[in-house]
């Protein structure tokens, strides 16, 4: 049977898999074991890893411990159990000052942000119905869009507007055709916080347009200002924004797949609705372990600091040796200006930086040519521990310094 007649032409339809083009994380992770094997002695600084370097906190794992021995966390959660929605209330009031929001009609978990992203397009958008989307980003929402026949309009995020979206830059006919309107902030990769003026223009918009926010909070409690925000605080916000909170970044759970949707109990009814024919829920087990720490500011800010302390260092480090580097806003992210070239040689884009880097220095980043080039740090980087944190950073100087980076 020739199975390239049966694929369907949103993944590439008869040519599907039979390109050559290779995914820049693909890319990446060739170049790493290239250089592996032609340095096998020399340690591969990965400031490229895009999740926690540390486990989740004790109290959470040691509630899972109980909660998987419980034998009445079997069987299917289905659109999730009822502690954990009262437990991420109470996370929206401690973190953020949202108050009113009703655990029972406001509130629904997911399997982490990621298939709440995906399902929400067949909640909202036809064939013709737009998404707009910011990039660099998360692709996930676009895709499924296109996925179901949507159009996607990207508005660059640029620095000259402090990585935030030009709203006026969006033509009044494709504002008329949108549905949705997806960002992300803290922003990956850009670092970029938010801001309630940003907000409540955000909301302002969504407004006038009728159009669905979807704000993409998976680094909320990452912010390193002088207030934590949340759209749904804000005058309106609650009416026009879902907001989707994930435990991977904030509570270092990436891979136990835990967080939720919160907004107006239309959208989350619509989106429990979708779910209710997609998944049967996460684990109960999971669910009760993430209610012994989701709302405890204390764990929370454990984490932020170490992430705050890295990135700290790695500013200091990244202007040393050339780089326009400074503390992000929030995430664990440093994404700065990419270099045009090392010595004699000059780079095209941040991909060829990037690939430059992992080759001549054993650093590995992620490039981002989407608005500009760009070069993305993370301060999940491995070491021995918070002691060893300073011969790692001081390790990427030593290595970035040799080359003679260029720039502008």
């Amino acid at each position: 049977m020739n199975l390239q007649k049966l694929f369907a032409a949103r993944i590439g339809g008869e040519s599907f898999g039979l390109g050559n083009e290779i995914y820049k994380f693909e890319k990446i992770k060739r170049a790493k074991a290239a250089a592996r094997a032609a340095r096998p002695d020399v340690e591969i600084l990965d400031f490229g890893v895009g999740e926690p370097d540390r486990m989740a906190p004790t109290p959470i794992r040691e509630a899972l411990k109980i909660a998987v021995d419980d034998p009445g966390n079997r069987g299917y959660a289905d659109n999730g159990i009822r502690a954990f929605k009262v437990a991420s209330a109470e996370y929206m009031k401690n973190f953020f000052g949202v108050t009113d929001l009703n655990p029972d009609t406001e509130i629904n978990h997911c399997i982490g942000a990621k298939p709440a992203l995906a399902m929400l397009p067949l909640c909202f958008i036809n064939p013709g119905d737009v998404l707009i989307t910011t990039v660099p980003g998360y692709p996930v929402l676009a895709t499924h869009t296109r996925y179901v026949g949507g159009e996607v309009f990207a508005l660059p995020l640029l620095r000259e507007n402090h990585f935030f979206p030009d709203l006026t830059a969006i033509p009044d006919d494709i504002a008329q055709r949108a549905k949705l309107f997806y960002v992300n902030y803290p922003n990956n990769p850009t670092g970029a916080a938010p801001t309630r003026a940003f907000f409540d223009d955000l909301i302002a918009f969504a407004k006038k347009h009728t159009i669905l926010i979807v704000q993409d909070a998976a680094y909320a409690t990452l912010s390193y200002g002088p207030e934590r925000l949340s759209i749904l605080n804000c005058p309106g916000g609650k009416e026009v924004a879902l907001e989707i909170h994930s435990m991977s970044k904030s509570y270092n759970m990436t891979g136990w797949r835990m967080g939720f949707v919160a907004g107006p109990e239309g959208a989350v009814k619509a989106y429990a609705e979708v779910k209710d024919n997609v998944d049967s829920g996460q684990f109960k087990a999971i669910q009760v372990a993430a209610c012994a720490g989701i709302a405890d500011v204390t764990i929370s800010e454990e984490i932020r600091e170490h992430y705050r302390a890295r990135l700290e260092r790695m500013a200091d480090a990244l202007r040393a040796v050339g780089f326009d580097a400074a503390m992000p806003g929030g995430t664990f992210f440093m994404y700065v200006p990419a270099p045009t070239g090392a010595g004699d040689v000059s780079f095209k884009n941040a991909e060829e930086a990037s690939q430059y880097l992992i080759k001549e220095c054993s650093v590995s980043t992620v490039p981002w040519d989407d608005a500009g080039a760009y070069l993305r740090f993370s301060a999940t980087f491995e070491s021995a521990g918070d002691d060893d944190d300073e011969r790692v950073i001081a390790e990427l100087t030593s290595r970035l310094s040799k080359v003679n980076l260029r720039f502008g």
